[in-house]
């Protein structure tokens, strides 16, 4: 439940747009003298909501820095963050949303062993409820009569259908960020909670998804185990890149030093293919980084004409199923360089500290982009790439990226189990002539960009206030 120290609504409620998301845009560090340092970060929501008056972000407090703030009553305006028991919040977070539904919607358990629904599970889904309950309730209490609240992703599930009981004078909306599960995986989940998962986002007016794919993936879960969707519109918005923010950037001083520094890895005149993720499970950079040795190994002409530029950066290393992933990435790595290297050529440039600097000099040089993840809800770097790249970028997506539905046309698609074909669609990327990869990059980047993040949440406001 929410702190006694949890900073207080205003007297009289009057936001009349309200985000709900378990990360909101800023935190804080808290120092050894005990000073807070307040980070403010970026993306869609935050573009999306600084063209919006009225408004009010609500988020958790993530860490000792945000739950200092909290007590302290320091905090930015228009946002609210909420002091969840870190006991509680870390049951809810890693247990529940990171352990069981990501990995349900992403398809990514070993079904001989897991999952697991125990006693232990139970306890932990107890937590997962007072978590969106909190939710729920702040943003019951700082709704402006009839406003519009627009919850985000599968760590408030919940919350639409709590909030609904509330105040059923509510516009609410729930945007799953995710792949969304075909009913018989998701069907993995025991029969009550799947139910009430679904009846959670179906407390909403409108539940929003990436693709057309997911969208119908939740309305199949629906039809099968509640019914149907009943007063719930079902939408698309498929996340575009931000292309001013993004081409702006990528032109800055330090990018131009990280492109000279990539340039010394690489070596003069070689090929580049360029892979930019965090260690997530779903990313599939093992079977990337296995292609690319298939590569090698069936086609020696590559042999020190070709790099991978690998940049996986640390995620959930607090889990230890991801801190064995990402050992297994860099072991990987290594044999290939171990097996492939020679004195003047290091096949595998591995970078795992994450620099946002040197992704956007990695996208500018790339020759081919490699997003072949195993599903994945939409995937930016495949669309952020041909936006950047400074000479044309052939791009190998697999067709379980959300990114597929509109970029497949002009990419080489791959199926990302398939080491053996994705090494061969490496090969054809790198080969493609000059000019069918600039014409190709030219329409990735138009279709890339076709919804950027500002019009994107624009959009789902509007079509929430039309329902």
């Amino acid at each position: 439940m929410a702190s006694e120290h949890e900073a207080q609504p205003a007297a009289q409620p009057s936001a009349q747009v309200l985000v709900a998301s378990n990360r909101g845009p800023v935190s804080y560090v808290l120092g050894e003298d005990g000073s807070l340092d307040a980070r403010r970060g970026g993306g869609g929501l935050v573009s999306g909501l600084s063209a919006v008056e009225d408004k009010l972000w609500v988020c958790a407090a993530l860490g000792d820095g945000d739950r200092e703030a909290v007590r302290r009553g320091v905090g930015e305006p228009g946002v609210r963050m909420l002091d969840i028991d870190a006991d509680v919040h870390a049951d809810a977070y890693n247990g529940i949303a990171n352990s069981v539904l990501w990995f349900v919607h992403h398809m990514l358990y070993q079904t001989p062993l897991e999952p697991v629904f125990d006693a232990e599970f139970r306890r932990q889904w107890a937590s997962f409820e007072t978590c969106n309950r909190a939710f729920a309730e702040a943003l019951a209490e700082e709704a402006g009569r009839g406003a519009a609240v627009l919850v985000q992703d599968y760590h408030l599930a919940l919350v639409p259908g709590m909030l609904r009981a509330l105040r059923p004078d509510l516009r609410i909306g729930h945007f799953s960020h995710t792949p969304w599960a075909p009913v018989d995986y998701f069907r993995l989940l025991p029969d009550d909670i799947a139910e009430q998962l679904l009846r959670g986002i179906l407390g909403a007016d409108r539940a929003a998804f990436l693709t057309r794919r997911w969208a119908d993936a939740f309305t199949d879960c629906c039809t099968r185990i509640v019914g149907g969707t009943g007063r719930t519109e079902v939408g698309v918005h498929g996340l575009g890149a931000d292309a001013d923010f993004l081409r702006r950037r990528a032109h800055e001083a330090d990018v131009d030093e990280r492109m000279a520094a990539l340039r010394e890895q690489t070596g003069p005149g070689r090929r580049t293919i360029v892979r930019v993720d965090r260690t997530e499970l779903s990313k599939n950079i093992v079977r990337g980084l296995l292609a690319y040795r298939a590569l090698l190994d069936d086609r020696p002409e590559w042999r020190e004409r070709v790099v991978h530029v690998a940049f996986a950066y640390p995620s959930r290393q607090d889990l230890a199923v991801y801190r064995d992933y990402t050992d297994e990435v860099r072991r990987v790595a290594d044999e290939i360089n171990a097996v492939h290297g020679t004195a003047g050529w290091t096949p595998v440039v591995l970078h795992v500290k994450d620099d946002f600097a040197r992704s956007l000099a990695a996208y500018r040089l790339a020759d081919v982009a490699l997003v072949n993840p195993i599903r994945d809800g939409m995937n930016l770097v495949a669309k952020e790439i041909p936006v950047v790249s400074d000479h044309g970028c052939a791009l190998v997506l697999s067709r379980e990226a959300g990114a597929y539905e509109e970029l497949g046309g002009d990419a080489v698609v791959v199926n990302p189990y398939d080491v053996s074909a994705t090494a061969a669609a490496l090969h054809e990327a790198l080969t493609m002539a000059e000019d069918e990869r600039a014409a190709r990059t030219e329409r990735l980047a138009a279709a890339a960009v076709a919804l950027p993040p500002q019009q994107w949440f624009l959009d789902q406001l509007d079509a929430l206030r039309r329902n």
